[in-house]
């Protein structure tokens, strides 16, 4: 083995070891993704973020709901980007640069955006952003628009009480 050659693989071995592992693409939400996280979380409170790439209030939210993610690991946090189906790579630059790619995260994958969210709430009309909250027997609190630091403790004190 030559010189470069080992340069070249200790190299590798480097890059391979230090650098961030991809992440996996955002799970596909479908007719009945709803009912599968609910499921999922059964017995468990938790928080859904209903947001997009092309919503300014929902991309400036981001930064207040990594800085949740980091300090309350004890809820649950999952995403829900309702993009068109194809924009998953920008959903994860979106993520990544937000540090929010180790939480459960869904994007869209039907061009009948208007089924899913009724499937998700019938009387959401789609505004964004849209965040809800479940206590451990599922009883939601939906809310539209950009949420303060205190709206969301609030929030938690009341999911996470029951």
């Amino acid at each position: 083995m030559t010189l470069k050659q080992i340069f070249l693989s200790v190299a590798f071995t480097f890059i391979t070891a230090f650098n961030i592992p991809a992440q996996a693409d955002p799970s596909a939400f479908t007719s009945g993704s709803y009912q599968q996280i609910l499921a999922a979380n059964a017995n468990q409170p938790f928080m859904l973020v209903v947001w997009s790439i092309n919503c300014p209030s929902c991309l400036k939210d981001m930064e207040l709901l990594s800085n949740i993610h980091k300090n309350r690991p004890d809820l649950k946090m999952i995403m829900l980007a309702a993009d068109e189906p194809g924009s998953t790579e920008q959903i994860q630059q979106i993520l990544a640069k937000n540090q929010l790619t180790d939480i459960e995260s869904w994007a869209y994958a039907d061009d009948n955006t208007q089924k899913l969210q009724f499937e998700i709430d019938p009387k959401w009309y789609g505004e964004l952003p849209r965040t809800y909250f479940f206590d451990k027997a599922h009883q939601r609190t939906g809310v539209s628009g950009v949420l303060s630091k205190e709206d969301y403790d609030a929030m938690f004190a009341k999911i996470l009480k029951f």
